[in-house]
């Protein structure tokens, strides 16, 4: 099971926040494939194909620029924690936002703004 909040909306693209009831393999990139909105740039589930606004070449030009700047899928644990499975301790993470991931996001708002 796999919630999610919409954090902010992008032009054919949206940053959510994910919050998982089960760790399974690919959980998140799985749901989201299937619910028809790929994570970006994510090549094994065809998250690296432009599907929106195709037929416009200065967005197509843009998401390809996007593509090198975060040249892997967009998906960042900023937490996380589970119960190890020998100590029983519960164990918790924090990880700051990539640079590579926080670039995305910049370039993204930045080509909102300029319409």
């Amino acid at each position: 099971v796999t919630h999610y909040k919409v954090l902010e909306r992008f032009k054919y693209m949206t940053w959510v926040e994910c919050k998982l009831e089960t760790g399974r393999t690919h959980q998140i990139r799985a749901h989201f494939k299937h619910i028809g909105h790929t994570l970006f740039n994510d090549e094994r589930y065809e998250g690296n194909v432009i599907l929106k606004g195709i037929n416009l070449p200065k967005y197509k030009q843009f998401v390809k620029n996007v593509f090198e700047v975060l040249p892997r899928h967009a998906l960042h644990a900023h937490t996380l924690g589970f119960i190890h499975p020998v100590t029983k301790k519960e164990m918790y993470f924090e990880s700051p936002m990539p640079a590579d991931m926080e670039e995305a996001m910049k370039k993204w708002r930045n080509y909102l703004e300029r319409g």
